[in-house]
């Protein structure tokens, strides 16, 4: 089952052979991400000056359908990008084929704006932490946010999310899987499921 960067350091994906069982559905997955846009706004106190980035893969489309729901609910379109890290890890080194994504920066850029940083699964801490300096090769934001379907626990560094979907207490021995249209195929349902597997799983 596809996950986001959700493998420990050093270790190759391992499958699991149990299904687990589903934490979120389709219709948790929108309800989550429709409160999360509502307190992106009422923590800005509009769509003013306010600009989404998505982490790949996952990421990019949960910050585009926030982004959606801003409009309908504000009747203003916020910009939306993507911020690759694969460079910024700092797990580079033993990881050294890592694909990189793209990087794109909206028109208006970062700078003076209140950055949301969005991802599918907050674990480590690492992604993010290697997302913050990315993004501080790309400008200077007023603020920086960050806003995740699912917080697993287990942080290694002193990072937290503002905009939570769901807090997941899980063990270092379950893996987390968000599964999206966008990134898993049309016949796909949005879900997250949460499954014993061998190596465990890691999140950003």
């Amino acid at each position: 089952m596809p996950t986001h960067d959700q493998v420990p350091e050093g270790s190759a994906p391992v499958e699991s052979t149990d299904p687990g069982r589903i934490v979120l559905d389709s219709q948790d997955v929108t309800r989550a991400l429709t409160r999360i846009a509502h307190e992106i706004l009422e923590r800005n106190k509009s769509a003013e000056d306010l600009v989404l980035l998505g982490l790949p893969t996952r990421g990019v489309p949960l910050a585009k359908r926030i982004a959606e729901k801003i409009l309908a609910v504000e009747g203003t379109s916020v910009p939306v990008g993507e911020l690759d890290v694969t460079m910024y890890r700092d797990d580079l080194k033993s990881h050294p084929t890592r694909s990189p994504h793209k990087t794109v920066v909206p028109a208006g850029g970062i700078d003076g704006k209140t950055v949301v940083l969005v991802d599918d699964v907050l674990y480590s801490g690492r992604t993010i932490r290697a997302a913050l300096d990315a993004l501080s090769d790309l400008g200077r934001p007023a603020v920086v946010r960050l806003a995740v379907l699912v917080d697993r626990g287990h942080r290694e560094l002193p990072i937290r999310a503002d905009h939570v979907g769901k807090n997941l207490p899980s063990a270092r021995t379950e893996r987390v899987s968000v599964r999206l249209a966008e990134t898993d195929g049309p016949d796909c349902a949005d879900e997250v499921r949460i499954a014993t597997s061998i190596e465990g799983g890691r999140g950003a």
